[in-house]
């Protein structure tokens, strides 16, 4: 069963995670779905602008460590180093992408939000980079984290001690556009898609290419580097309890 479902809103895409009972995390098959289902809709004509969004409880609560349980640390990196391919590629489509993030985006999926060109958070989402306090450094996806709020307000984020909802997101400027309480965060996203997809398709994916390299930046190098340090920290103690609680093997 796909882990992804398309809706079409005239010439927006809505590509909706589903997986509640995994939280959305990102697992093997999902990252192979969004790969194909956001290359399909960038060839279609028809869709001017793509709407990414999860399922209740929320957008997607990073890497399915219990999915992982089965591999091993190589095994782990190599699905990390295939998940950052994915969150990298949405910057070089012609095809705008807007993230709809209401209940939580953690971890991957906090960054595999922000990899999208425009993030529209609900003002209680619950955004939070973990890793650092369960043992090591994201393995991937800083770079996005940069483009957004610059290095020095990135390493804090980064380092994760507090978590915090979508107002501070907006303020921060991880995400582009806030949607009060009692107000539907997908439907506010939509009317964001609905907005680039009005516009001229080609100067639209003119802007996109020209802003790609200055917002990607040297992401593919630092996704490799950041992925090393990943495996290094994976040998803390604090790190191979939380990788033995998921059944893990590093």
């Amino acid at each position: 069963m796909p882990d992804i479902n398309v809706e079409r809103r005239g010439s927006v895409a809505v590509l909706t995670i589903d997986r509640p009972r995994r939280r959305n995390a990102i697992g093997v098959q999902l990252v192979e779905d969004l790969t194909q289902a956001f290359a399909r809709l960038d060839r279609d004509a028809d869709t001017h602008a793509i709407v990414l969004t999860g399922v209740e409880p929320g957008f997607c609560a990073g890497s399915d460590l219990k999915e992982l349980a089965d591999t091993d640390l190589a095994g782990m990196r190599a699905h990390e180093a295939h998940t950052a391919a994915l969150a990298r590629s949405i910057a070089f489509l012609d095809t705008p992408v807007v993230a709809a993030v209401d209940g939580f985006a953690l971890g991957g999926g906090f960054v595999l939000a922000i990899s999208c060109d425009v993030v529209v958070t609900g003002a209680q989402a619950r955004w939070h980079l973990p890793e650092v306090t369960i043992g090591w450094i994201p393995p991937w996806g800083l770079q996005a984290v940069v483009a957004r709020v610059g290095p020095v307000a990135a390493r804090r984020l980064t380092w994760g001690a507090t978590p915090f909802d979508g107002r501070e997101a907006h303020r921060l400027g991880i995400a582009d556009a806030l949607v009060e309480a009692g107000e539907n965060v997908l439907d506010a996203a939509v009317r964001e898609a609905e907005a680039l997809a009005d516009l001229p398709p080609p100067a639209v994916a003119s802007t996109k290419q020209f802003y790609a390299p200055l917002v990607a930046g040297t992401a593919e190098a630092a996704d490799a580097w950041a992925n090393r340090l990943f495996a290094g920290d994976c040998g803390h103690p604090v790190a191979q309890a939380t990788l033995s609680r998921f059944g893990v093997k590093a």
